[in-house]
């Protein structure tokens, strides 16, 4: 990679921190785990705080980050929300964060106005209830994208000035663009490229149809991060045909990347991700990589 190359700056829009010495991460402290889409997490219980962060980051232009809820007790979100506060100014990281709130539970316009107060929020993620795999997907489930609840509590986000950060596999998609055409103010930030984890023919005609269909929404876009396959390594050859493909799809003004760290550290460094990432868009002219990069972040997560 040249200097320019080297320099590139870039907004990390999907990071995550979390101390177990002081606060409780039922997914990373409770003694059975979950399951998980790369298999053994266990390398994951541990602290992992900025300093730990910036040596991943290494030699990258790595300017601002995004702090995606990290799954902490979900009695008390809004005190993970003020504990990256303190972090914030104690550690100049993250420069924002996207919270979390149960917009299907009775409290949730509590939560949210809650959360809203907090000056470095900037949006809200709460995973909708999933189905395992596209043929057991039906609409209309409890705790879906179609519950009447869920709904109720997802229309205060245009209220206070949120987006939403949507964790969906991609055969849910079709519900996301009901959401937003349904809620056009408020701004969707799809996480994980959609998850394309059937990487076979078929499995990635079906999740690009289903991104083509979403990507019709203008207020939908996806970061390009968690593309990790359970017990392989991160790849270029793998991976920069699904970089490419969802850029295509969204184009370099509602596409962003991001690196899931540490999660992702489960299948690669931070540089292989960022090394990788940049090989999978240098043939863009040099603007569209800004975009990617940086600027796209920069713009709809209002930094």
């Amino acid at each position: 990679m040249s200097d320019t190359r080297a320099e590139i700056p870039i907004i990390d829009a999907h990071q995550h921190f979390w101390n177990l010495s002081t606060n409780y991460y039922p997914w990373l402290q409770d003694p059975d785990p979950i399951p998980f889409r790369y298999g053994d997490y266990s390398a994951l219980k541990r602290n992992y705080l900025p300093a730990d962060l910036r040596r991943d980051i290494g030699s990258y232009r790595v300017v601002k980050t995004i702090h995606i809820e990290a799954e902490w007790d979900r009695s008390r979100p809004v005190a993970e929300t003020e504990w990256l506060h303190d972090l914030s100014r104690r550690e100049g990281l993250p420069t924002v964060c996207v919270a979390h709130a149960a917009l299907d539970a009775p409290d949730a316009d509590e939560t949210l106005y809650r959360q809203s107060r907090v000056s470095i929020v900037r949006g809200i993620r709460h995973k909708p209830t999933a189905a395992g795999s596209p043929g057991e997907a039906k609409r209309g489930a409890p705790g879906s994208m179609d519950d009447p609840q869920w709904r109720k509590g997802y229309a205060i986000l245009g209220c206070l000035g949120l987006s939403f950060d949507l964790q969906t596999p991609w055969w849910h998609l079709d519900a996301a663009s009901e959401l937003a055409r349904d809620f056009p103010n408020t701004q969707i930030i799809i996480n994980h490229t959609g998850l394309p984890a059937d990487r076979s023919p078929e499995g990635l005609a079906a999740w690009r149809s289903a991104l083509e269909k979403v990507a019709t929404c203008p207020n939908i876009a996806i970061k390009i991060s968690g593309l990790g396959q359970k017990g392989r390594p991160w790849s270029l050859e793998s991976n920069a045909p699904v970089i490419r493909d969802a850029i295509a799809i969204f184009g370099a003004d509602r596409a962003m990347f991001a690196s899931n760290y540490p999660v992702d550290s489960l299948v690669a460094s931070y540089g292989t991700i960022v090394a990788g990432f940049l090989a999978a868009i240098a043939d863009r002219p040099m603007a569209e990589q800004y975009q990617l990069t940086h600027d796209s972040a920069e713009r709809i997560y209002r930094l």
